[in-house]
């Protein structure tokens, strides 16, 4: 199923209901699915990204009756821990919002390691990140319709990763 500007899931991650990451973990979220998020600070869209890519419709099943931590919320749980380790959200906060902010002396205390530059990290996402999100089928409908989102089809371009 390739999604169109029209769909309704992309309408749910552009309307739907909100969750502050200040809040995690949000009961919300499903404990295994795969889908589609969208990470906002106010009115601006940050960041589109899916999880559950090589999961078919038998795979996310699978996962759900294991009942174990996969997809959704392990991925948005990377995200809302702030830390830059294998978490390219977080690489992206670091580089292109907290960095051109940061001040000599703080650069110095983190150099000095009397300051965690991931916990700054943390701290931003989680004073000024809400996130939405919608459960797909599958990894492909998941990546689909994240495509369609990072290329504007939640009525403007993600600032930290527009489709390219």
């Amino acid at each position: 199923m390739t999604p169109t500007s029209d769909d309704p899931l992309l309408d749910e991650l552009l309307n739907g209901p909100r969750f502050r990451f200040g809040d995690w973990p949000v009961a919300a979220v499903p404990k295994a699915a795969a889908g589609v998020y969208s990470i906002w600070d106010q009115a601006q869209l940050l960041y589109v990204g899916m999880s559950g890519r090589s999961a078919d419709e038998s795979t996310v099943q699978q996962k759900q009756r294991a009942d174990r931590p996969w997809g959704l919320t392990t991925r948005l749980a990377s995200h809302a821990s702030g830390r830059r380790s294998g978490d390219q959200f977080c690489v992206y906060v670091a580089d292109f919002l907290i960095l051109p902010e940061l001040t000599p002396e703080d650069i110095a205390a983190i150099a000095r390691r009397e300051a965690r530059f991931d916990d700054s990290i943390k701290r931003y996402i989680h004073n000024r990140m809400c996130f939405s999100f919608v459960e797909t089928r599958s990894g492909a409908d998941a990546m689909g319709l994240e495509a369609v989102a990072r290329s504007g089809g939640l009525g403007q371009l993600p600032m930290l990763n527009p489709s390219e």
